[in-house]
């Protein structure tokens, strides 16, 4: 029997966006491994994806439409066929238009597949929406206050290949775990090392990165950019400031170094937590290491500074001039270098006329708030809201509403699914066509079914396809096929895209951009409007920040009076063995994973009465959930931890974010998942009993 391998790659919200190849025999696939040849992804995949050819045959897997019977929220559904879904879900929309318009239709996607053709890079079932009319989704919850940060000091979003850190002399990892989140950055940093560099993780938590460093620095969350700027006062203070590179390559250098002089040792200890000793020997070991490499991933930002930190921290290498520098700079994210025909993908221009834009992250004050018009219909895809959003009480009596018409796309039943009105069956990654991208690397992939969908699970391309059928809509466009798709996304006359075409990636499996193999991104100039690296922003000042590059505390963690209610800042970092919600549901990483716990450190844990495999409760006035203590210094004092992931219907009914606020950080609307106050009581042995035996 012959055995072929089909080219993909892994769809999941990972910035790796890991090559891979499926082994087919006699239509099954039996094998997945990380591309043996690909530079970045070297043939591993990991702990999670290992097991994706599994999680495709789980028995929980949904294969069949199916309409709700019960209750919404007790998760009871009949099958019934795709014409019978797909006809209730075009009356009840035509319905919606015609009583509110199509604005009161809310398309909810999230990031359970990053595909340009079925999932979030590409908009998937844009089309359709912008010919409806429906609200536009304004992706919030992940990284946007960062992106928006980094274009008021770069003129755009994206940084250094990470590649390129191999070259490094220091490395900063800042809020950053990659030996969790992404791996093979860590293959590239091993590199760095046996070259002699000396890697440094920032992070309350010490976390599997931060373990095997060579240092950690543990500052209290949400005070980086006091942290960054205390550094470079002392880089100052060392007379190294690049001051070629700064009259060049910038402007407002006079104003920004103003603001780093009010940030002395002994100030940036106060705000940060971190002792005078750490910040002056991190600070000269920055003003001698040539380059120094930073990367920033996306927690870091999910606060109410957190766009004023990205943006200051974009400014460090501005001052050692590492921007300059092959192996220096700051990567946070590489999405913008694909130079990919998105627009013909999304064709806005089927839009008649401008609509309202809703937040990802506010979803319970759409569902309960909005009135003009209010929300009717919802259409969640690639997304697990109720367990991944913030404040989830009220989302779940939004999504309660009797009058809410929900439809759910997905590969099983979530939290989420548990409320919908119809339940649609999603194709996973082995069996539709698809491209892709990453975000932490300069490479795209071509993504070719290897093997027929189970049962009746269609692609969200073709699912929107049939409903534009349903709905009688004439626009040829909402009729595309994949390979036509692909086709416009790739036609593109972008530099980034030079002599890579759809035959030779979908040959190939993978290609690398078109970019320099030693690819330093601003060496001709920032596209910023002085095409320059700008510590003052007079684009940031008309958008209501501060000019000059610097600080905006957090809201919650350095509230004195608030502390005293709620004296823990809750930290909820990704788990090493989910991917948000994916894999909640599967078996043996959930029996790796453990229970819910929550880490507190021994002086905390000492002060509340709390052993280590207590059951605790973790609440504020928001909500609350439970977990067991685990007492541990990887923590600081007055942070605890949790882990994301979890599904609510395995864990009790509740998880961490029924604890954060529904609230914007300082810029582009983002989440404010670690600004988030708490208090941490044991639960009494009889009341925990109650609870294991359901009651």
């Amino acid at each position: 029997m012959n055995t072929a391998q089909v080219p993909g790659a892994c769809p999941l919200d990972c910035p790796d966006g890991c090559s891979w190849q499926v082994s087919v025999r006699d239509g099954e696939a039996v094998a997945l491994r990380g591309t043996p040849d690909h530079p970045y992804t070297r043939g591993t995949l990991c702990v999670k994806v290992n097991q994706f050819l599994e999680h495709t045959r789980a028995p929980d897997r949904l294969l069949h439409p199916m309409r709700r019977v019960g209750r919404k929220g007790e998760g009871r559904f009949e099958r019934v066929g795709w014409d019978s879904a797909l006809d209730e879900i075009a009356r009840r929309l035509k319905g919606t238009i015609e009583r509110y318009g199509g604005e009161a239709i809310w398309p909810y996607q999230g990031t359970g597949t990053l595909g340009f053709l079925q999932g979030l890079q590409g908009r998937a079932g844009s089309r359709l929406w912008n010919v409806l009319g429906a609200s536009r989704h304004d992706m919030t919850i992940c990284s946007i206050a960062g992106l928006a940060g980094l274009r008021y000091t770069l003129g755009v979003s994206t940084g250094i290949d990470p590649q390129s850190m191999a070259h490094a002399r220091l490395v900063l990892l800042w809020g950053s775990d990659p030996l969790t989140s992404h791996h093979h950055l860590w293959k590239v940093l091993q590199r760095a090392r046996g070259n002699g560099a000396h890697i440094v993780v920032i992070d309350p938590i010490r976390s599997r990165s931060a373990a095997q460093a060579d240092e950690h620095i543990a500052p209290l969350p949400g005070s980086d950019a006091a942290l960054a700027l205390g550094l470079l006062h002392v880089v100052l203070q060392e007379g190294a400031e690049d001051r070629e590179y700064l009259a060049a390559h910038t402007v407002g250098w006079e104003e920004f170094r103003q603001r780093i002089m009010e940030f002395g040792p002994g100030r940036t200890a106060r705000e940060t937590g971190v002792s005078e000793e750490e910040i002056v020997r991190l600070g000269r070991r920055i003003a001698r290491s040539r380059p120094t490499a930073m990367r920033v991933s996306q927690g870091f930002q999910r606060h109410a500074g957190g766009g004023a930190a990205v943006r200051t921290l974009a400014c460090l290498p501005a001052v050692t001039g590492d921007w300059q520098r092959y192996g220096g700079g700051l990567l946070y994210s590489t999405d913008g270098y694909f130079g990919a025909n998105r627009e013909a993908l999304f064709r806005d221009d089927l839009l008649r006329r401008p609509v309202r834009t809703l937040s990802m992250t506010r979803l319970a004050e759409g569902l309960l708030e909005l009135d003009d018009p209010p929300v009717e219909a919802l259409i969640v895809y690639g997304a697990n809201p109720l367990a991944s959003s913030p404040d989830q009480n009220r989302i779940r009596r939004g999504l309660a509403r009797e009058d809410l018409f929900t439809v759910v796309m997905d590969h099983f039943q979530t939290d989420t699914a548990d409320y919908a009105d119809i339940l649609l069956p999603a194709t996973m990654q082995t069996e539709h066509l698809d491209v892709h991208d990453g975000y932490s690397h300069l490479y795209i992939a071509w993504n070719e079914p290897a093997v027929a969908p189970p049962g009746e699970c269609l692609s969200t391309t073709e699912t929107f396809r049939r409903l534009a059928r349903a709905m009688e809509l004439t626009e040829p466009a909402l009729y595309t096929g994949d390979e036509e798709l692909a086709a416009e996304l790739l036609d593109s006359p972008h530099p980034s895209l030079g002599g890579i075409t759809v035959d030779s990636l979908r040959t190939e499996g993978w290609a690398r951009l078109s970019y320099p193999a030693e690819f330093v991104p601003f060496a001709d100039g920032f596209p910023t409007p002085s095409g320059k690296l700008e510590f003052v922003s007079e684009t940031a000042r008309a958008d209501g920040h501060d000019a000059v590059a610097g600080y905006v505390p957090t809201r919650e963690n350095g509230d004195a009076e608030r502390a005293r209610a709620f004296p823990l800042v809750l930290i909820t970092v990704a788990n090493h063995f989910f991917l948000n919600t994916v894999f909640g549901n599967k078996p043996e990483l959930l029996r790796r994973a453990g229970p819910p716990y929550v880490v507190l450190h021994p002086l905390d844990a000492a002060a509340s009465g709390i052993a280590a495999g207590d059951r605790v409760r973790i609440s504020n006035e928001r909500g609350s959930f439970e977990a067991l203590a685990r007492i541990d210094d990887v923590v600081r004092p007055g942070v605890a931890m949790a882990k994301k992931g979890h599904w609510l219907k395995f864990t009790g009914g509740s998880g961490p974010n029924a604890t954060v606020e529904e609230r914007d950080a300082d810029m582009g609307g983002g989440a404010v998942f670690h600004d988030n106050r708490v208090r941490i009581t044991p639960i009494a042995r009889s009341e925990a009993d109650d609870t294991e035996d359901g009651g």
